[in-house]
This record gives structure tokens, C-alpha cells and sequence, in this order.
């Protein structure tokens, strides 16, 4: 009889230690999903970001945002920090002016043009943009990235020729 008794005692020991050893597996794996979650939840909260806060802040628009591994860039023009154009009528300064401030932007967000997977240009003139955008090689020395280009009847100014938007995909 005293052996059915430990045997029984040993099996009940045995039971409870497993059921005690699930138990904290389980609570072990719902705290990791709520990590999991929480990792997730702060990743995807977007990052602002003014290369000029007063003009945006006038315009109502925000030069980038990053949620995640995706950087939006709004549509860079040639203006000065006051908001005004720059390089009048030269749409290959202009060009340029725009990847300086694209530059700028990509640098905040630690990234480059070969971060770059998406360029739209908005352009009043197709015909000059293609004549002048071969200074684009010298932006995107390993690989153009996605995009359009578009031509408009205008843009936020009348004296803007052109302007560029990027989407970027920064590796982690």
C-alpha cells in the first residue's frame, strides 16, 4: 500500500511540476509577444522632420516623415531659406538646388541617394529636363531608383521649373 502511496505522490509531484513548468512557458511567451508589440508600436510612430520650419510651417506640410523603414520626402524646389526662388529660369540649377536639399534631408535620416527606391520629377518643361538631366548621374552613382516624371502646368510658384519627391527605404 505505501508504495501505491509514493507512487502516487511521485505522479502528483510530477504533474503539478509540469503543469507549474507550462504555466511559465505560457506567461512567458505572452510577455514576448507584448515586447514583440510594443517594439512594433514604437517603430511605426512617425518622425518629423522641417528643412525649413518656417516656410513649411506657411505651406503646412512637413519636408519628411519616416515610419519604419520608409522615409517619405516631400517635393524639393529651388528656394532660399526664406521661401523664396532661386536660379530663375535656369532649370538645370534649379535641378541641382533640389539634390542639395534632398541631400540634406537624406542626411538627417542617416541615408543616401542609393537609399533611394522612388524619384518623382514635376517639371514645367519636358523638354528642357531631358536635356539637363543627365547631372542626375551624378546623384545616383550606383543605380537610378524608381519613378515618373511628370510634366505640369505648374507648380507652387510660378517661377519654379521643377520639383523632385523621394521615397526611401533605410536598411535597419
Amino acid at each position: 500500500m505505501n508504495k501505491i502511496i509514493n507512487r502516487l505522490t511521485l505522479l502528483t509531484t510530477l504533474c503539478i511540476i509540469a503543469l507549474g513548468l507550462q504555466s511559465c512557458e505560457q506567461k512567458q511567451k505572452e510577455e514576448s509577444k507584448a515586447i514583440e508589440k510594443e517594439l512594433v508600436v514604437k517603430s511605426e510612430e512617425p518622425e518629423y522632420f522641417l528643412l525649413r520650419p518656417e516656410v513649411e510651417k506657411a505651406y503646412g506640410y512637413s519636408h519628411a516623415v519616416k515610419i519604419g523603414n520608409s522615409i517619405k520626402i516631400s517635393g524639393a524646389v529651388s528656394m532660399d531659406d526664406e521661401g523664396n526662388p532661386t536660379a530663375i529660369g535656369d532649370i538645370e540649377q534649379q535641378m541641382i538646388n533640389c539634390y542639395a536639399d534632398l541631400e540634406k534631408v537624406l542626411k538627417h535620416f542617416d541615408c543616401t541617394f542609393d537609399d533611394v527606391v522612388k524619384e518623382d520629377i514635376f517639371t514645367t518643361d519636358m523638354a528642357q529636363m531631358l536635356e539637363k538631366s543627365a547631372y542626375r548621374a551624378e546623384v545616383y552613382k550606383n543605380g537610378f531608383p524608381t519613378g515618373s516624371w511628370l510634366e505640369v502646368k505648374g507648380l507652387a510658384l510660378p517661377e519654379l521649373m521643377v520639383e523632385i519627391e523621394l521615397e526611401v527605404h533605410k536598411p535597419e
